[in-house]
């Protein structure tokens, strides 16, 4: 066959280093920006931080990334400035990227991280450990106590069967597996006298009966621990009258009771866990001027970025020879500033399309959210349903009813008689007020919940209430029953 050139005209969409580092940086969460910001400080010498009391000074309008709208914005805000030079290689001042922030005092208590509050804690092994060493227990007597301390779980409680621990003791406790045995459970008697009450215990049913023998001998406590040893399973399923059939008491005394033992803690050691506590950092607040919610960036979220000074005139001089590589630093900074400014201002933007579509949320709160869709805020921002997804994503927003993510304005909708629409959030909102208005002693069950919606116009089917209630935490009907 003879070889032939063919011409074919074609379009592909490509995908430039700073776009791909664009879509990235926009789908991270606040902490994992931190992080990619960290490493690229490691990794750049062109890039730092910038000085806690310098003011901002954003990128000029030459980003080929931006929208059009921001574009716009970013002219007007240069007129009005009287005109602020387009960032290049030779000017003088190189940009910063974030707002200002005051200086922390070293001196100030109020400071002192949570984690380091957290490692201050005492642990349970310890709290534990140090009563066993005020006691009067003999050397060989506390050895099996701080064996048995040393096999609890988190909760305070033994799980592994005394005989499963005999066979584990170290070589000091020499003896027959019959002896072991009877020392570790007299050892676990004296376990179980520890603080808190209820430590050591093998069963939650253990746990509460510990707890209540360390309480004052009274009718309610002897009848809290009767229910507790016989019918705790009839307790959970608020099986009230069964409970009274069997021990002979009227709704007084169960009701006495019943308090008693919710009082009680089924997870003693829990209170001595060191809790992994993610604090959440808003990306944007909104507060309301004169009348209409505007959204405001959280200048604390903004990393403060700039271009190193020292390096960046170095290249400059040296541009001629050897700054290749510092060139492609340069570049790349340049992009991450930019980028990470694109980032915030799209989430501003979003942020203010989603307020404005719920301002009677924040004016009423959940019974008032309406349904709302990616596509409704794409086109309104003028961008694909795919990037207000990513923007929406583990980004949060402030409010005077509290801090939301910004998925949360978004749900399903379902229909009223009206013809209109309801949202999800709106329904599980007045599920939750019909609970929590509802007579104890007759709770309503998920078909009359249906009725009382639709006569509100919400057409809405019983198992979708069951959905929503579930969703809230809500338990069904027959374990919300009162005395």
């Amino acid at each position: 066959m003879k070889p032939t050139l063919q011409l074919k005209l074609s379009q592909h969409l490509a995908l430039t280093p700073q776009l791909q580092q664009s879509i990235r940086l926009l789908q991270l969460s606040s902490l994992e920006l931190n992080q990619e910001i960290e490493q690229a400080l490691q990794e750049n010498p062109l890039l730092e931080r910038a000085e806690p009391d310098e003011p901002v000074a954003f990128t000029g309008a030459d980003d080929a990334m931006a929208q059009p709208r921001g574009e716009e914005a970013q002219a007007a805000t240069q007129d009005e400035r009287g005109g602020e030079p387009e960032w290049s290689q030779d000017d003088a001042d190189w940009p910063t990227l974030g707002g200002t922030r005051s200086p922390r005092d070293a001196n100030d208590e109020d400071d002192v991280g949570a984690g380091e509050l957290q490692a201050a804690a005492t642990s349970l092994r310890d709290h534990l450990t140090a009563q066993l060493a005020l006691s009067q227990l003999s050397g060989r007597d506390r050895l099996r106590v701080a064996f048995l301390i040393e096999a609890l779980n988190d909760d305070g409680y033994l799980m592994t069967p005394l005989e499963d621990l005999v066979d584990v003791l170290p070589e000091d406790f020499a003896g027959e597996p019959d002896e072991l045995l009877a020392d570790l459970t007299i050892a676990l008697m004296h376990l179980q006298n520890l603080d808190p009450p209820g430590i050591g215990a093998r069963s939650p049913r253990e746990c509460l009966l510990l707890q209540l023998a360390s309480l004052p001998d009274s009718p309610v406590n002897d009848l809290a621990a009767r229910i507790v040893r016989d019918h705790l399973e009839l307790l959970a399923s608020r099986d009230f009258t069964r409970i009274k059939k069997a021990l002979g008491c009227d709704d007084d005394a169960l009701r006495d009771a019943q308090t008693l033992i919710l009082s009680l803690n089924p997870r003693p050691g829990a209170q001595f866990s060191t809790l992994d506590t993610r604090y959440i950092v808003p990306d944007a607040i909104v507060r309301k001027v004169r009348g209409h919610w505007q959204v405001q960036l959280n200048q604390e979220a903004i990393p403060r970025l700039r271009i190193n000074r020292l390096y960046a005139n170095l290249l400059r001089q040296q541009r001629s020879n050897g700054g290749s590589n510092l060139s492609g630093q340069l570049q790349e900074a340049k992009w991450l500033i930019k980028n990470v400014q694109q980032r915030f201002d799209t989430i501003a933007r979003v942020s203010q399309a989603i307020v404005d579509r719920q301002r009677a949320f924040f004016d009423h709160g959940e019974v008032a959210m309406r349904p709302l869709t990616l596509r409704e805020i794409a086109d309104t921002v003028s961008l694909h349903e795919s990037t207000i997804s990513r923007v929406t994503s583990q980004k949060y927003l402030a409010s005077p009813r509290g801090i939301y993510e910004l998925k949360y304005f978004f749900g399903s909708h379902v229909a009223t008689d009206t013809g209109g629409a309801a949202s999800s959030t709106a329904i599980r909102a007045l599920i939750k007020q019909l609970v929590g208005a509802e007579n104890g002693h007759k709770p309503l069950p998920d078909a009359r919940l249906a009725e009382i919606l639709g006569e509100q116009g919400i057409v809405v089917a019983r198992r979708t209430v069951a959905k929503y209630r579930e969703s809230l935490g809500i338990p069904p009907v027959n374990l919300r029953k009162a005395l």
